[in-house]
């Protein structure tokens, strides 16, 4: 059994290209590999699945894991195998014959690592297997769906605990989701049988996402906005309808874009062949109800926009986070109406029949799903730090204020509204004199003096309160409203028509004297443009500075290699692997193995072609630049470490007449620091910058990188 550090951080290079885990990782395979279960939350992105596949890879036998869609697994094991890993999956997918063969290897020990539906746990066929072989490690992922409580509940997951109860010996069992709350973890232990696990909660926060909320007139006019600002970045737009993505995906075919439709109307063949266009980039956008993206290992995905809002936060963030999976700066956006809580309600009162839940059950999850309703209802109104919203409902504590989200780049203003929450308060006291209760909409036309025919047909334009908010606008009567119902000074009633009554609380302002502040976006004009060139400053930031040429060239080179592949692109190498290639720039196959991402077998497979590219980059980028500079007078020798003077060769003539006298720039300074650390020779360092040894060695004393000129050893 493997436990030292070394060796399995030496996995993670050869296999995974990457030098060191993140949070939480290592921890969860120590605990995996001295045979203890584990529980593991940890967000989109954070990389789950290298806390099961180090650890099989690590341990004698086999791993199983449990998924519950065929697409990560194919996803999953094409990534595997094309990074030297013996891997395979079993479901519906594979015909009998295939189904049957790969259980024959698997008997075999052909496989390290063998994907499952969990429909499929309980099969004869699949039992009689397990039974006989060595398996070393269970997984489970998306383990939320084992909980009657988590959004996406499946009666198949409980099966999993039946299958552990059969085998031989029980395994140690990873249960791994990136969406729980304290409640559903408490539900996977139970549910899951898991023996005293080690449980972790790495955090939720993907500083990478911006989210924002916009409550537009015209959503789709929005929606526009938003693509063209997106450019020809990947996207999802998630619709709560099956009518709602057909309008969309035609309104944006007709506009000219590239665009693919998911929902569970459409047929088998259908689905998987607009699922496949979008991973495999030949659609750049793809509109969709929630029935597409678990399990869709896309890490391209720039942009999220639910054009509807979903039920609750779990399935809010679940699919928000498909955005940004390769750590790069993504959008998450909300087009928030009174509507889309109407059409959550409905879905609420009108589930899927699960004949397998008693009446109880049944009842109870119904009142959790209206609480849930009601927060993410909250989150699309609130004028506070949307970041903090989302951490702080899954018991994580935050910042007032990140800095990064729609809200805290709108410039808000904390004011004393008292007054106008006296006034609100008052208003739905006085509907009493009319008998009736009233919602929102009434409620705001009463303050604000609406002429309409409903205000009149009910007398509320008697009312002392009638327009006492005449001089602030609708939407701003809203967003009060909003935040009465937020703090509990105001309570909305359930059913299709939502009324609004007082609480307990409201007597705080009427009748004790106590004040209230809120959080309110100020009038400015043009708020739309100053956030989008902050968005724009800040992903810049991010990003960082590489060549967009490059990375075009490269990415043109990853498309051709996967499509010969028949595989999506991000499993030959991803986006932020591209990126880093271009910082970097290697152009030696030892140098190749510093970059993110590149392990030795892809190395080996890929690592020529890319090395190709940016050595001609390189090469002729440079001749380019100093053929150029060559035409004009060398300039003086005025700072002593930024420029050199001419070198002379022994006998005291000029050197080549190609080497560099002009300032080092940033990245070349961090490209002789990574040349230096990969063991390049002088000789080597100064062809790549065409600069002399001298030039070399004092720009290495610089950086302390070398004490003195002879401790360099060419």
């Amino acid at each position: 059994m493997v436990h030292n550090q070394n060796i399995l951080e030496g996995l993670l290079r050869q296999y995974f290209g990457h030098k060191v885990f993140r949070d939480g990782q290592l921890d969860i395979i120590e605990a995996l590999i001295s045979g203890k279960d584990i529980l593991g939350v940890m967000p989109t992105g954070a990389g789950k699945s290298m806390c099961y596949q180090i650890p099989a890879l690590a341990l004698d036998g086999i791993t199983l894991v449990v998924s519950p869609l065929i697409s990560l697994m194919k996803d999953q094991v094409a990534a595997l195998v094309d990074a030297g890993v013996s891997a395979a999956y079993l479901n519906s997918s594979l015909t009998a014959a295939q189904y049957r063969e790969a259980l024959r290897r698997a008997s075999l020990g052909a496989y390290k690592i063998i994907y499952i539906a969990p429909e499929r746990l309980l099969t004869d066929d699949f039992l009689s297997f397990a039974q006989g072989a060595d398996i070393s490690l269970l997984a489970v992922d998306e383990a939320h769906c084992v909980s009657h409580w988590g959004q996406d509940f499946r009666p198949s997951y409980l099966k999993i605990s039946e299958f552990i109860k059969v085998l031989p010996k029980k395994p140690p069992v990873a249960a791994l989701t990136a969406t729980a709350t304290a409640d559903v973890r408490q539900d996977i232990v139970a549910g899951l049988n898991l023996e005293y696990p080690f449980v972790t909660v790495t955090g939720f926060d993907r500083q990478n996402l911006y989210f924002s909320v916009a409550e537009p007139k015209d959503k789709y006019a929005e929606l526009l906005t938003i693509l063209q600002s997106q450019g020809d970045k990947s996207g999802i737009i998630y619709c709560s309808t099956r009518k709602t993505v057909e309008e969309v995906y035609s309104n944006l075919s007709s506009d000219g874009y590239s665009v693919a439709r998911y929902h569970a109307g459409l047929k088998d063949y259908e689905r998987h062949e607009s699922q496949d266009d979008f991973i495999y980039d030949r659609k750049q956008i793809i509109v969709a109800t929630n029935a597409f993206g678990m399990g869709i290992d896309k890490s391209n995905v720039s942009f999220v926009v639910h054009y509807n809002m979903p039920k609750n936060i779990e399935s809010y963030y679940q699919e928000a986070g498909r955005a940004g999976r390769d750590g790069e700066p993504a959008q998450c956006i909300l087009l928030y109406s009174g509507q889309d809580v109407r059409t959550c309600r409905f879905f609420i009162d009108n589930p899927d029949d699960n004949s397998e839940l008693s009446d109880e059950q049944k009842q109870l999850i119904y009142k959790k799903d209206l609480d849930r309703l009601k927060s993410m209802t909250i989150y699309s109104t609130t004028s506070d730090c949307l970041r903090q919203f989302i951490l702080r409902y899954f018991g994580e504590m935050a910042d007032g204020f990140c800095g990064s989200c729609g809200n805290c780049d709108t410039k808000f203003e904390e004011l004393d509204m008292t007054v106008e929450a006296q006034k609100i308060l008052s208003c739905v006291a006085r509907f009493k004199q009319v008998n009736r209760s009233f919602g929102r909409t009434m409620l705001a036309d009463v303050l604000h003096g609406s002429q309409g025919e409903k205000v009149k047909s009910f007398g509320l334009d008697k009312l002392s309160t009638y327009g006492i908010l005449s001089g602030v606008t609708s939407k701003r009567i809203f967003k009060m409203i909003d935040v009465l119902i937020e703090y509990g000074y105001l309570q909305q009633s359930g059913g299709e028509y939502p009324t609004l009554q007082l609480t307990e609380k409201s007597d705080d302002i009427l009748r004790r004297g106590h004040t209230l502040t809120m959080k309110l976006p100020k009038e400015i004009e043009d708020r739309k443009t100053a956030k989008a060139d902050k968005r724009t400053a800040k992903n810049r930031t991010i990003s960082g500075e590489i060549n967009e040429k490059l990375l075009s060239e490269l990415k043109t080179l990853r498309t051709k290699l996967a499509s010969e592949a028949n595989m999506p692109s991000y499993i030959v190498f991803s986006n932020a692997t591209l990126h880093d290639m271009c910082v970097k720039l290697p152009r030696a196959p030892n140098a190749l193995l510093s970059v993110s991402g590149v392990g030795s077998r892809k190395a080996e497979k890929y690592g020529e072609l890319f090395l190709d590219v940016i050595r001609k980059h390189v090469e002729y980028g440079m001749s380019a630049s100093e053929a150029e500079y060559d035409a004009k007078p060398a300039p003086s020798n005025k700072r002593a470490n930024d420029t050199m003077p001419a070198p002379t060769n022994k006998q005291g003539a000029t050197d080549s007449p190609l080497y560099s006298h002009k300032r080092w720039t940033e990245q070349e300074d961090l490209l002789l620091q990574n040349e230096y650390e990969n063991g390049d020779t002088l000789v080597e360092m100064t062809v790549s910058h065409l600069r002399t040894e001298t030039a070399i060695l004092s720009r290495l004393k610089k950086f302390e990188l070398i004490h003195m000129y002879n401790d360099y050893l060419i």
